[in-house]
């Protein structure tokens, strides 16, 4: 049974190519059908706000699996 996750079903992970710093944004950005370059900017304008955006960012880092 293949997990919903799973990179071959379009799932969520941190590709090898196009990272920046941890591969979050660009693995977000795939998986939602958007350009990486605009999750970058959500997520730099997240950091303006407060709130704990910084923390998500590192959870999602540890979380998201890397592709292989």
């Amino acid at each position: 049974m293949s997990s919903y996750y799973s990179p071959r079903r379009g799932g969520l992970s941190r590709p090898r190519e196009g990272r920046m710093i941890g591969g979050v944004c660009a693995g977000l950005a795939r998986r939602f059908g958007i350009s990486a370059t605009a999750m970058r900017i959500i997520a730099v304008l997240s950091c303006l706000l407060p709130g704990p955006s910084v923390v998500i960012y590192l959870v999602l880092w540890v979380v998201i699996p890397s592709e292989t």
